[in-house]
């Protein structure tokens, strides 16, 4: 078992990594794997890395860790505190379980960060958005959950994607998932049965585990015509895995596109937004330039699509 101060000097990134494929080594099901690499995590999500370390090497791990969880899901939560930290508490012991077994042991080094330039005077634009920061990623996901249709919308396909149709063998389970997710999101597929179709046909559960990037590419022309369905992949891969396929949307990327022109947080044009996986390099990228490594991709995503609305939405059209 390694030491607190050896496993404080890993990201987020690194330990969940580690942790998931311990996860799936433990014969549980898969929305509770989906469930436990997020909640496992909350404390230092929401709070500090410092405190989450503390409670997890915690002598009085139950009692601290219980008081914590309270205090913090009374800060952030509106759901029913008291039955909820008991949630939490179940995953925060999985992840202690984990640090006992030999998959803490040789935790892998995630590809090193783009080198982010040294921050400089920004631009003048025409437009002026804020910068991004923590408090401001805090505003925007706090408004995500008080929209109403949004997060319900979220909760219905969250539903559908990792309970009722989580594998991708089934024609009958993929066109359900295809059709609603075409619905929610507008994506346009006239036809979605032959994309239903492509996507059973190419087998993408094992690579949707192992977080595969170039199953977006194989999906998005998948259709049978010559339209490209880039942005429904995106969107697809990421509802099985919310943490490891962040979403391509118009509004990201003029989000992107705005704050490389003002800032240049890293050298990319914007054709290379339509490369996934140059996407989302460029997405980490943003997240390390300005400070929001605390912050998964999944909630990247809804802090930049709704700074992004708020914007660009009058030359959307």
């Amino acid at each position: 078992m390694k030491t607190k101060h050896e496993m404080m000097s890993y990201s987020l990134e690194e330990v969940r990594a580690a942790y998931i494929s311990y996860l799936q080594t433990q014969g549980l099901r898969q929305n509770t794997i989906n469930t436990s690499k997020s909640d496992a995590f909350y404390l230092w999500k929401k709070r500090s890395k410092d405190l989450f370390w503390s409670v997890i090497y915690s002598s009085d791990f139950e009692d601290l860790g219980k008081d914590v969880l309270l205090k913090t899901l009374r800060q952030y939560s509106k759901g029913d505190v008291d039955r909820n930290v008991n949630g939490y508490m179940v995953h925060l012991r999985y992840f202690r379980r984990f640090l006992a077994s030999e998959s803490a042991i040789d935790i892998p080094t995630i590809a090193a960060k783009p080198e982010a330039k040294a921050k400089r005077k920004p631009r003048k634009m025409k437009q002026h958005l804020p910068d991004p920061c923590v408090e401001q990623v805090e505003q925007y996901l706090k408004q995500w959950d008080e929209l109403e249709d949004y997060h319900l919308q979220e909760d219905a396909l969250d539903k559908l994607f990792f309970e009722l149709c989580p594998e991708n063998k089934d024609i009958s389970d993929v066109l359900l998932k295809v059709s609603t997710l075409n619905d929610f999101y507008s994506t346009h597929i006239f036809k979605v049965f032959p994309m239903a179709k492509h996507i059973v046909a190419i087998d993408i559960d094992e690579r949707l585990k192992a977080g595969d990037v170039s199953l977006v590419g194989d999906i998005q022309k998948g259709s049978g015509n010559k339209r490209n369905y880039y942005s429904f992949a995106t969107k697809y891969c990421s509802h099985h895995q919310p943490l490891d396929f962040p979403i391509y949307d118009s509004y990201v990327d003029k989000v992107l596109c705005y704050y490389q022109k003002r800032d240049e947080f890293f050298t990319f044009n914007a054709l290379d937004l339509k490369n996934y996986e140059r996407f989302k390099i460029i997405l980490l990228a943003f997240r390390s330039f300005y400070g929001l490594e605390d912050y998964n991709l999944k909630e990247i995503d809804k802090y930049i699509w709704l700074l992004g609305k708020e914007y660009f939405q009058k030359n959307y059209y």
